[in-house]
């Protein structure tokens, strides 16, 4: 017997259907975000190794897909200390390090303050799971150039801008800063050099609450007291409850610097403290999609520097998007600092939530032409409704025409018309019948 042939495991075929329904839904995303002034761009599905393996991705970067040099010999291999000795360059594993190499390609011809708009798929070595796929598409938007905060409430205004749009309820958008973070292991009793071990521990708070955290910091070597500092943050511990909808204890509040400072130790960062409280105020005044301060949203990519946010959905154990500044990046591609904030869908997850209209109209129409009909008659009929502006299918008139009715009212043509040796080659006097009430 013949095995199956499938995709790669992770990712999909997409059928014409299932398509159309995408494009609707992406070409919805790309209406809003131009909107908002946004300009879209595209860059290569590769990058050089050296670029993509630079340690700016966080947890991404391992994940990624390796593309080997070509012309290899036994000895190259044998000469090879580690895999990446033999890349030269590497699938995208996201849009922003892409983003931040074109950016330094083409800095002399983009305005100093710069809008990007990315729509496209990468890839990462996924374990694949419902909501998580080997190949996926992101929508990002990003802001280059902006030092302050009005970046970050472009961003949130318009992402939630893009979740109305899409008829997707009940959202809000989890926030923190990673000055924050950083200031309260600090004054919980951390050591600076054991922050990023306590935040990839901090990270995976959703998934293995609370208790998993500390267990997991013990066996780190943490220090007791800052264990015990940390236990005694109240929302900390409240955490576990909330995991499962990833919204924070604090959502009932409204989001000021006092709220915030409720929630968190002494000796935080106080500048970090006034900029989400300003950002929470001019997202309020132009959106209904409320933020939400969360003490412990990690997010794990290492290239962040400031504010962060993850769009959290109630019936959801996963966020559909997320983003934050990442001041330091292009630096390193540029050799000078450039500051940059973005934020990204996850268009797999959302795409499941998102019940659109069809966006069919009535001139898209099926021919079913006899055998006997003209061959140069039926063209002419279809050069004239393309002419019009229709979308035609031309098919042969079969026996089961039931199964072929169904099938084109499921491939979203609304409307069908029979050709026959005897129908005049005028779109004008064709007998139009509505796919809905045939089928």
């Amino acid at each position: 017997m013949a095995s199956a042939v499938t995709p790669p495991r992770g990712m999909r075929d997409i059928l014409p259907a299932e398509k159309s329904t995408r494009e609707r839904v992406l070409a919805r995303i790309r209406s809003v975000y131009r909107a908002h002034g946004f300009d879209e761009i595209e860059t290569p599905v590769v990058e050089d190794a050296a670029r993509l393996f630079s340690g700016l991705g966080g947890d991404n970067e391992k994940l990624a897909y390796a593309v080997m040099k070509r012309g290899l010999t036994m000895d190259d291999l044998a000469a090879a200390e580690t895999p990446l000795d033999l890349a030269d360059l590497g699938l995208r594993f996201d849009l922003t390090v892409p983003l931040a190499r074109f950016y330094a390609s083409n800095r002399a011809q983009l305005p100093n303050v710069f809008r990007a708009l990315q729509v496209a798929p990468v890839w990462r070595a996924e374990r694949p799971q419902k909501g998580r796929y080997r190949q996926f598409v992101q929508c990002d938007i990003d802001i280059i150039g902006e030092p302050g905060i009005v970046a970050e409430v472009e961003l949130i205004t318009a992402t939630a801008a893009a979740l109305d749009a899409l008829g997707i309820p009940g959202c809000s958008i989890r926030i923190n800063d990673r000055r924050i973070l950083t200031s309260m292991l600090t004054a919980l009793g951390f050591a600076a050099e054991s922050h990023s071990a306590v935040l990839i521990s901090l990270d995976k708070l959703d998934k293995i609450a609370p208790s998993g955290v500390v267990a997991e910091l013990t066996e780190r070597g943490m220090p007791a007291a800052a264990l015990a500092a940390l236990q005694g943050v109240p929302a900390f511990a409240a955490f576990g409850a909330e995991a499962a909808t990833h919204v924070a204890p604090a959502a009932a509040e409204a989001l000021t610097a006092d709220s915030i400072t409720a929630v968190l130790p002494a000796g935080v960062d106080e500048q970090a403290l006034a900029d989400l409280a300003a950002i929470a105020a001019a997202v309020a005044a132009s959106s209904a999609v409320p933020l939400v301060f969360d003490p412990f949203l990690v997010r794990g990519m290492g290239y962040y520097t400031g504010p962060i946010f993850e769009v959290a959905h109630p019936e959801l154990g996963y966020s559909l998007g997320g983003g934050g500044r990442y001041d330091g990046m292009i630096g390193r591609f540029l050799g000078a600092d450039v500051p940059a904030t973005g934020f990204s869908l996850g268009f797999e997850r959302i795409i499941d939530l998102v019940a659109l209209d069809d966006g069919d109209d009535a001139s898209a129409s099926a021919l079913l032409y006899d055998a006997d009909a003209d061959l140069g008659a039926v063209m002419a009929l279809k050069a004239q409704l393309v002419g019009d502006g229709a979308r035609v299918r031309l098919l042969a008139r079969p026996k089961n025409m039931k199964a072929a009715l169904e099938r084109l009212t499921a491939e979203g043509f609304t409307r069908f018309a029979v050709v026959s040796a005897e129908t005049p080659a005028d779109a004008a006097s064709l007998d139009w019948r509505r796919l809905e009430a045939a089928s």
